[in-house]
């Protein structure tokens, strides 16, 4: 181990796509945690990311089981779009990133301060990585946005979670997303279910998911598998690996008598922009159903 304080660490890798792709995925919070974890069993459930001299950033950054976590944040020093920006980490070490242009495509650089209580070698392997994620995640054909939602609803938590779950005021304030919209199946925690709009002519097209959890009240996790097209599940292809491994989640947080409603979801980002342009309408008519049930 090196306990000198001015020692740096660096890692780079190179990316195969357009410099504005990699400035972009690198930088952007919707993209950063889907590569940002050093581990598979690590993850980084939400980022914020204010990038310009002086704005600040943050990641939360959790073992997948719950069992541990931590924030890794800073403030940026010096932006320059396309090429390179700097920053201090909230422990006072620096860090610079660079963008290049090589004949494979975009080389990253990352150079930082080494924490001086742990060993170098696991600092650098730990930081590669996170950046080799990045590259594997930069060039993947299939990609995944995660996007955000809330909205306080006036009724309580188990009155919210209900009314968004059971088949009539579901069918209710899922039809701002398509007319005939239900559910086949359950909620019960590792049940398949069907997620189902009618076509034209009554087929039944839609996702096939599945429920991951559910804590009553609290928490509701879907993960998506594959596809519904004219009633036939499909769960190999190109157009399924678009959704395959997404999810979607339901948060119910009681804020006294009301109930602070958080949806994180998984969108392709061929469809993120609907899904921006509809969910707000959607909780808007849920939260209309609930509070006239309140």
């Amino acid at each position: 181990m090196n306990n000198t304080q001015n020692t740096k660490i660096t890692v780079r890798t190179i990316v195969n796509a357009p410099i504005e792709t990699v400035w972009d995925y690198f930088t952007q919070p919707k993209h950063i945690i889907h590569w940002n974890n050093s581990s598979p069993d690590w993850h980084t459930p939400r980022t914020e990311n204010d990038l310009q001299p002086g704005g600040s950033f943050t990641s939360r950054m959790e073992a997948k089981d719950g069992s541990m976590g931590f924030d890794f944040g800073g403030v940026y020093q010096e932006v320059e779009k396309h090429s390179f920006y700097t920053y201090i980490m909230e422990d006072g070490r620096a860090a610079k990133v660079s963008f290049k242009k090589v004949p494979d495509g975009i080389e990253i650089t990352e150079t930082f301060d080494a924490e001086m209580d742990k060993p170098l070698e696991m600092q650098k392997n730990g930081w590669q990585a996170i950046l080799d994620n990045f590259k594997t995640y930069a060039e993947s054909e299939a990609k995944l946005v995660r996007l955000h939602f809330e909205i306080l609803i006036k009724n309580t938590a188990a009155e919210v979670y209900r009314i968004m779950l059971e088949k009539p005021t579901y069918e209710e304030w899922t039809d701002e997303f398509s007319p005939g919209s239900t559910y086949i199946g359950t909620w019960e925690k590792g049940s398949k279910i069907l997620f189902v709009s009618l076509g034209e002519e009554g087929n039944q097209n839609g996702l096939v998911s599945k429920i991951i959890k559910n804590e009553h009240n609290k928490h509701v996790d879907i993960e998506h598998l594959g596809e519904l097209k004219e009633g036939v599940e499909i769960m190999e292809g190109k157009e399924v690996e678009m959704w395959k491994g997404a999810h979607e989640k339901y948060t119910f947080k009681e804020k006294g008598v009301d109930t602070l409603l958080l949806i994180d979801l998984d969108s392709s980002m061929e469809f993120d922009e609907y899904f921006i342009r509809m969910w707000p309408k959607a909780l808007d008519k849920l939260k209309e159903i609930c509070e006239r049930n309140g």
